[in-house]
């Protein structure tokens, strides 16, 4: 889908355009209904914390009431975020169905888990037939929304061909999961994985493709930054599980570190919604290769400086425990480190840099390279015609044209001169 006003192959006119806004406005309300009809129960369960929990939360002067705030107040600000970006793209772009396919994919995704999770025991009381097979159909919209966001960004259309064939088989799979008692979670478990793997691959598959062979300048420029949000929010959640913890995985006194390990997962997550509305709104969308190209080197770079420091810390304390006896140094050994640090710091940038550019941006790492020689010859040539040739030469390396020549412009004033 091209971010630009113009028609495309996805836009909606006349019934279809009304039947889609009234079936996307049916969807966004009745996921927000869901939701909030589920936070009363969500707060009260939070509310009520285990005995080894509610003194945890004593220790750190925080209430359980403060604690299921906490909580909730996450999960909303998460979902509100993803709807608010799903509104805007209705708002704006409702008649591209791409871009309603976008919006129906935000606003249920951000309530998903929720919607999995929390509001089957808060609906299943009130209403028990009818808010189960509610909370069923809105998990169903949300998986096809995802499902079919991966087989037809940024076009709207599937690419490669036999993807239409994946998405039929991921409608079945998901609807006999939800809907039925003999569903995938049946199956036996080498053919549940095979069947899983298959189609969680061709996600990939077909937006590689579609990238190499496909997508014109700008739709490769939405799939980076789809692509760039969800990389910072896996890198995002990897470093999460490895350093804080897995919400579900801590013991109930961890109060602090589970409270930690919601709020980075929720605000990394949030960087796919952002980097989606980004992709389907921007009419002219900037350079995300200079976005990339700045988070690979400074998220080395910081990466690198925090292991020296600790490295270096602990080093000088070794030091000067054999050379005076003493047990430890710390002042001394974080003044070294920081020194250490700030003489290393623009150097190890600019090592960084080049090697980044080298490795992931060599066309553009030559082409620069090639154009600062040029400069340099060009201060000290004089030969019209070997600068020509030169110049000619610069061209076919950096743009690599189909056909590449030059017409200099005859000087009026020296014709007429001669003439004279």
């Amino acid at each position: 889908m091209s971010p630009s006003n113009s028609p495309t192959a996805s836009s909606l006119r006349g019934r279809w355009l009304l039947l889609a806004r009234a079936a996307w406005i049916a969807v966004a309300v009745a996921t927000m209904g869901t939701f909030v009809a589920a936070v009363p129960a969500r707060y009260a369960q939070l509310a009520h914390p285990t005995e080894a929990a509610r003194t945890a939360l004593a220790k750190i002067g925080l209430s359980a009431g403060a604690y299921a705030f906490y909580n909730v107040g996450l999960d909303t600000l998460f979902i509100s975020v993803c709807a608010t970006i799903g509104i805007l793209i209705f708002w704006l772009r409702s008649d591209d169905a791409m871009a309603l396919l976008v919006a129906t994919m935000l606003v249920v995704w951000g309530a998903l888990n929720d919607l999995v999770v929390i509001t089957p025991r808060a609906i299943g009381g009130m209403y028990p037939t009818l808010g189960m097979t509610l909370v069923a159909t809105l998990t169903y919209v949300g998986y096809m929304a995802w499902m079919l966001f991966f087989y037809l960004f940024p076009s709207g259309r599937f690419i490669p061909r036999w993807t239409r064939w994946l998405a039929l088989l991921w409608v079945l799979f998901s609807g006999t999961w939800l809907f039925t008692s003999f569903g995938p979670l049946t199956w036996p478990p080498l053919l549940f994985n095979v069947t899983l793997v298959i189609l969680w691959g061709s996600f990939v598959v077909a937006q590689v493709y579609r990238y190499m062979r496909v997508s014109d300048a700008v739709q490769r420029q939405q799939t980076k930054w789809v692509v760039f949000g969800v990389a910072v929010a896996v890198a995002g959640f990897l470093t999460t599980i490895f350093t804080v913890g897995v919400v579900d995985s801590l013991p109930p006194e961890e109060v602090s570190r589970k409270m930690l390990s919601l709020l980075l997962m929720d605000a990394f997550m949030l960087s796919i919604p952002i980097s989606i509305g980004i992709a389907i709104l921007r009419s002219r969308l900037f350079d995300i290769d200079v976005v990339i190209n700045r988070t690979l080197v400074y998220g080395a770079l910081t990466t690198i400086l925090v292991l020296v420091y600790f490295g270096g810390v602990a080093t000088t304390q070794a030091i000067f425990r054999t050379l005076t006896g003493q047990a430890e140094q710390p002042q001394l050994a974080i003044v070294v480190s920081t020194l250490v640090i700030a003489t290393l710091f623009n150097p190890l940038r600019w090592r960084i840099q080049s090697f980044i550019d080298r490795r992931f941006y060599r066309r553009k790492y030559d082409a620069r390279k090639t154009l600062e020689a040029f400069s340099a010859t060009l201060r000290d040539e004089t030969d019209l015609k070997a600068l020509n040739d030169d110049l000619l030469g610069v061209v076919r390396e950096t743009m690599q044209p189909a056909h590449v020549s030059m017409w200099l412009r005859p000087d009026r004033a020296s014709q007429r001169q001669q003439a004279y």
